[in-house]
């Protein structure tokens, strides 16, 4: 079904509610990588991850892929139930790769119970990929604190809301709690956020992932070995 014919069929049921003709034409519709993709030569990659990944996010970021930054965090729940998330990359260094939350929000809990946790980012615009995982561990009070102050007003106000995964009574009540957030964000920028966290994803395998149109996609992995150093090799698509 062609994108045109898609725009003729008619939403039914509902207000709001999209048929399934709608639904799943839309969905085959859809296509990958229309654009040329880069290479990916893994014999020149450097020898240890974090420079590769440094490497491929200030590419995608110059080839115009909106929120290079963004990246999914999976960890699991006491249950052993898996949970997943959209956040923001804070850092990537030698210590790994960092993020914050609330260590009372449902993954500061998660984490805190069992922290171990996988990184993915996803850009469209390159047709690469990269997963991390590994142990995480939180930082201090005061690497946390200079996490938060170098943010927006927003963030601030974010972070002084609190409550982060609580059940919220009403919007109503979300818009006067926030309301009184910026304005003490506003007049005390150096305000304290107890919960305020910054972690680190310490990572024990991080694979690099560069799609192909003929899809025969380039897939490196990096492993971390007993002394510390790290083995790569390819995978199969």
């Amino acid at each position: 079904m062609s994108s045109s014919e898609i725009g003729e069929i008619h939403e039914t049921g509902e207000p709001g509610e999209i048929s399934s003709d709608v639904f799943h034409a839309t969905l085959h519709s859809l296509r990958v990588w229309d654009s040329p993709l880069p290479g990916f030569d893994t014999a020149a990659a450097p020898g240890e991850p974090v420079a590769l990944f440094r490497e491929w996010f200030v590419h995608a970021a110059r080839a115009g892929q909106l929120e290079p930054h963004t990246m999914s965090l999976a960890t699991v729940d006491g249950q052993g139930r898996p949970d997943v998330r959209t956040l923001m990359l804070h850092e990537a260094d030698a210590r790994g790769w960092h993020f914050a939350s609330h260590a009372t929000s449902a993954k500061g809990v998660q984490l805190a119970g069992r922290p171990e946790a996988a990184l993915g980012f996803y850009w469209p615009s390159v047709g690469r990929q990269v997963r991390v995982r590994g142990r995480v561990s939180a930082c201090g009070p005061e690497e946390s604190r200079a996490d938060l102050a170098v943010r927006s007003r927003g963030a601030l106000a974010a972070a002084l809301t609190g409550r982060q995964s609580e059940v919220l009574g009403s919007v109503e009540e979300l818009a006067r709690v926030s309301a009184a957030a910026w304005e003490r964000a506003g007049a005390e920028p150096d305000a304290p956020a107890p919960t305020w966290t910054r972690y680190v994803l310490d990572p024990a395998e991080v694979e690099f992932f560069q799609g192909d149109a003929a899809r025969r996609h380039v897939r490196l992995r990096y492993s971390r070995t007993a002394e510390g150093c790290w083995d790569r090799e390819l995978l199969w698509p």
